[in-house]
């Protein structure tokens, strides 16, 4: 347990919670920092209640985080002893409900990592382990700088480029790249595309799918839920395909991954894995691409040091990270009692991991609202750690410096030009739309 010293633990302002807990207050990054910095410095670890959700406590500082995740026998995602009891992804009660009510009683609606706690959680995560690890991707490093190149030739041109960086590129090529990797068709990747925005926009109107009834309690899950159900039916057409004509793709590795006793894996399984690729191996990356772009325009200086060495982009890589945190938060559950940060912790107590706030804790970070390529050590957690440390981190920095590699020294200039947009859900974030003029050479 930890021996940190308690900290002042004021109570948690009825306006500070709200910020934090609904996904509305995730719209602008400026009002949440400040309610991040407040928790941090004033109530570290306290208990948020907000009508139509689950107590939850707000665990904002990186310490704390980094002991809940290393015990995933004390802090369970999926439920523990009993899966699907425990939904790792925080939703408001009636969602919640919702979700039981398709799935007869559980809050596993997807047979994923993010839902599973070890052993199952390390017996599926094996199944592709391999794959994401550096010695492999190093043979796709040709592949994926050829598809760098074509996106910076097809989005982008010489001299003054007023566009929407998000939308009109940073989206693109890290779609392009894990479907590439992953073997679905090019033809295919307009339909990733939009259930990708589908799945991560739950609760942003630009994103609401017409069939779904926009503004209810409901809302998010039943969107999410249809999104999930589009991306069943495309997979498992892939699943069949891949099982009955294998190639050197992932997708072929993950459809026939077998069991203990030799038998395919259910279906829901393979499909758990292909959504997962397909979104958060795609719209993370998409935000931390978009968000450095913001920040070398705020930081002109930081643009110009690693133009200067190119030797700094995976520094840089780590610092956009840091900077971004893409993934918002996981929701925690304790299965025993426990005493964390001085304060005691019952059994069914459900937590909130703010990955944002922990890499912006000042015990951790030296001026952690400056933006810095020399940050060394740079212990931030964007991917998570512990058992459910992202098992694409390796790719994705292996996209991003491909990327900034290729990119940057073509940038003559990058300035915001307008009012940007972040993605409104408090499960990832990231910008939804951000203007910029882009002077390339």
């Amino acid at each position: 347990m930890t021996t940190t010293p308690e900290l002042s633990t004021r109570p948690i302002p009825d306006e500070i919670a709200r910020q934090v807990v609904l996904p509305e207050g995730h719209r602008h990054d400026g009002p949440l920092f400040e309610a991040y910095r407040w928790l941090r410095e004033n109530n570290p670890l306290g208990q948020a209640e907000v009508e139509g959700y689950d107590p939850v406590w707000l665990v904002t500082k990186h310490a704390d985080i980094m002991e809940i995740e290393r015990q995933p026998h004390v802090f369970t995602s999926g439920g523990g002893d009993e899966p699907g009891s425990h939904n790792p992804i925080l939703q408001n009660q009636a969602g919640d409900a919702f979700t039981k009510q398709l799935t007869g009683g559980s809050l596993r609606i997807l047979d994923t990592l993010t839902y599973l706690d070890p052993p199952e959680h390390t017996e599926i995560k094996d199944i592709a382990n391999d794959w994401f690890r550096p010695a492999n991707l190093k043979k796709w490093e040709e592949r994926i700088r050829t598809l760098a190149k074509e996106a910076i030739a097809t989005y982008l041109h010489g001299g003054a480029n007023d566009i929407d960086f998000v939308q009109e590129f940073a989206l693109y090529y890290p779609l392009h790249v894990i479907m590439s990797l992953f073997g679905v068709p090019e033809s295919d990747e307009p339909r990733m595309m939009t259930l990708t925005q589908e799945f991560f926009g739950t609760a942003d109107p630009d994103a609401q799918r017409e069939d779904i009834e926009p503004l209810t309690p409901e809302a998010a899950a039943q969107q999410w839920s249809a999104a999930i159900q589009d991306f069943y039916a495309y997979f498992d057409k892939l699943v069949e395909d891949r099982r009955a004509n294998p190639r050197d793709d992932l997708a072929t590795i993950i459809a026939r991954a077998k069991d203990s006793g030799g038998e395919y894996y259910r279906k829901e399984f393979a499909y758990g894995w292909f959504i997962a690729i397909a979104t958060a191996g795609h719209d993370t990356t998409s935000s931390t691409m978009a968000g450095a772009i913001e920040a070398l325009a705020q930081f002109p200086d930081q643009l110009a040091k690693v133009q200067d060495n190119p030797a700094l982009i995976p520094d840089l890589v780590n610092e956009c990270l840091r900077w971004v945190s893409p993934v918002k938060q996981f929701t925690r559950q304790a299965t025993q009692d426990y005493v964390l940060r001085g304060q005691q912790i019952h059994k069914g107590d459900r937590f909130m991991l703010l990955y944002q706030s922990a890499n912006r804790d000042a015990d951790v970070f030296d001026e952690p609202d400056t933006f810095r390529l020399d940050r060394k050590p740079n212990k931030h957690i964007a991917f998570g750690y512990g058992p459910h440390m992202c098992i694409g981190q390796h790719l994705a920095k292996l996209e991003l410096r491909i990327m900034f590699e290729e990119l940057l020294p073509l940038i003559e200039s990058v300035a915001v030009t307008g009012e940007r947009k972040s993605v409104v859900t408090n499960f990832v974030g990231g910008l939804r739309s951000l203007p910029v003029r882009l002077e390339l050479r």
